[in-house]
């Protein structure tokens, strides 16, 4: 009896330190599987023990009550083996891709006219009025008129464009797949080329 407790209580001991000192028994992905291989092999060593010791009990229910005991200490190192080679096997996965992740390969700056509003063209409009209604008279005059205001009405809409005319800032980004794809600014997003980006809504941000 002393002899099967002295060999479990090692065995206990031994469970223990695995317990407490997980970093000792960590393992890369690569060996995860042969350190698994190694620590079921010790295991199913330390457990043949175990029964051997079990036979030294005196009485029927002590033999069966050490083997369970011995078996549940098997059942045990052999789960924490797993659990090792699991947290071994994610913590080397690669990382998952970003797939709205990509790098700046171009930033450019062009000028774009805007577009004229009905006040450019109202305005446009009774300024050639004016100027046709000073010309001819009786039906030519009423023609010169609305000549005047129709050519007002567009040299004021495009007058209008052009003083709305800005700058945009135009970003191209290439992803991991080689696909590209352009975002405009309407000032300087202060990107440069080769900068890392990731899609935010319908625009980009830094990584």
């Amino acid at each position: 009896m002393k002899k099967h407790s002295t060999a479990l209580a090692c065995t206990l001991a031994l469970t223990v330190l695995t317990t407490l000192a997980p970093n000792a028994w960590a393992v890369t992905a690569p060996a995860a599987k042969t350190q698994l291989v190694a620590d079921n092999k010790a295991a199913l060593t330390r457990y043949e023990t175990d029964k051997k010791l079990c036979n030294d009990e005196t009485s029927s229910n002590g033999r069966l009550q050490c083997r369970r005991d011995a078996k549940s200490e098997y059942d045990k190192a052999i789960a924490e083996a797993k659990a090792r080679m699991a947290a071994a096997s994610k913590s080397s996965a690669p990382a998952a891709a970003c797939v709205d992740c990509g790098k700046v390969v171009a930033v450019s700056v062009t000028e774009k006219a805007g577009e004229g509003g009905a006040a450019g063209m109202i305005a446009g409009g009774i300024g050639g009025a004016l100027l046709g209604n000073q010309l001819g008279g009786g039906i030519g005059k009423d023609l010169a008129t609305l000549a005047g205001a129709a050519g007002g009405a567009y040299a004021g809409k495009m007058i209008e464009g052009r003083i709305k005319t800005h700058k945009v800032w135009t970003v191209s980004i290439q992803r991991p797949n080689g696909d590209k794809e352009n975002f405009d600014f309407d000032k300087d997003p202060g990107f440069s080329v080769g900068d890392g980006v990731k899609k935010s809504g319908d625009s980009i941000i830094r990584q």
